[in-house]
């Protein structure tokens, strides 16, 4: 026992034996300050009874049995409070600690996949991408060609956290690893799905859509891999278009093929492309129709790419009462002229 925790001890027994004798409510101020320093040098529960104990069996050595009794009964129930505390604040410490770690994670997850949004004349682009929780299990990238097509990588991990981020960043790294030639959306599809096969837990999966949009055709090639389908759609008729997509999800077998699709896309058409975190939004107890996401979409559809983006992910938050359950990416392309 220190000094400092002696002297606590003794504060506290001058403090006992002052309130017995004369019931001064100051004892009762300045035994706060004793506590308090009895916390700070990590002083257990029972240690404090059974220095209350001793105190007692001092000042009345002819206690009653019954007392001293209950007494002991007291230190007993608090050694099994103390032995409690202290796994509670060992959990505490390791909570923290895990929290702390996460968000180094989640950092680096940001600086390790963040893209830049590029530049494409004639093409008005919107993006946003929110996680549920500190790590983010959905996956938006942009690739900008030297012919000036522009390449779009939308992904989801069905498993969250750290893995799910490490996953990631090795889908990110093999993209940038591929020659620009080889850059078509199928081609992209078969190469990352042995990479993943070969290095990512079977009880993960991913899902992923690839689009590369064409400036000079004004065409959007693209290919799916159990994705969420996005939509398309056509300004002339005014409807919205399901994007037609077939393909399994990531890694499940080495030698899985991918069907390529194309859309022409003509002035004021919208591609929308998004991960399940969307179309899976509920109102309570009720999952929101595509219909329905739709229907917001046009409600924002004379704003900006950017802009529109974000009107819907603010409904869809208010919605759920700014308590999202998966992570939120939608991605809109606009052709402008």
């Amino acid at each position: 026992m220190d000094d400092t925790v002696k002297i606590d001890v003794e504060n506290y027994k001058e403090l006992m034996k002052r309130y017995i004798e004369t019931k001064d409510e100051q004892s009762l101020y300045e035994v706060e300050q004793v506590s308090k320093s009895f916390i700070k040098n990590h002083i257990l529960p029972d240690e404090i009874v059974n220095m209350h104990i001793q105190a007692l069996a001092e000042l009345y050595p002819s206690l009653s049995e019954d007392i001293q009794s209950s007494m002991n009964f007291l230190l007993e129930a608090m050694i099994a409070y103390g032995i409690a505390h202290q796994e509670y604040q060992m959990l505490r410490e390791k909570q923290s600690e895990l929290k702390s770690e996460i968000s180094v994670a989640a950092s680096m997850q940001e600086t390790l996949l963040g893209t830049i949004k590029p530049e494409i004349e004639g093409l008005d682009i919107g993006v946003i991408s929110v996680p549920a929780h500190q790590m983010n299990g959905d996956y938006h990238h942009f690739v900008k060609g030297s012919d000036g097509s522009l390449g779009i990588a939308m992904a989801d991990v069905i498993g969250k956290g750290i893995p799910a981020a490490l996953c990631m960043s090795m889908i990110k790294y093999a993209m940038d690893s591929y020659p620009e030639e080889a850059m078509e959306p199928r081609a992209i599809l078969k190469n990352l799905n042995r990479v993943v096969e070969r290095n990512v837990d079977p009880s993960m999966f991913i899902t992923m859509c690839y689009a590369q949009y064409i400036p000079s055709e004004h065409t959007l090639r693209y290919a799916s891999a159990g994705h969420e389908p996005g939509f398309y759609y056509n300004a002339e008729k005014d409807i919205f278009e399901e994007m037609e997509t077939k393909g399994l999800v990531l890694g499940v077998t080495p030698d899985a093929d991918y069907g390529q699709y194309e859309l022409n896309i003509h002035k004021n058409d919208l591609v929308i492309m998004l991960t399940d975190g969307v179309t899976e939004c509920r109102d309570g107890d009720r999952f929101i129709e595509s219909e329905e996401v739709l229907s917001v979409i046009r409600q924002y559809a004379h704003l900006p790419a950017q802009e529109m983006v974000n009107q819907v992910f603010k409904y869809f938050e208010r919605l759920q009462n700014f308590e999202l359950r998966d992570d939120f990416t939608l991605l809109i392309l606009r052709r402008e002229v």
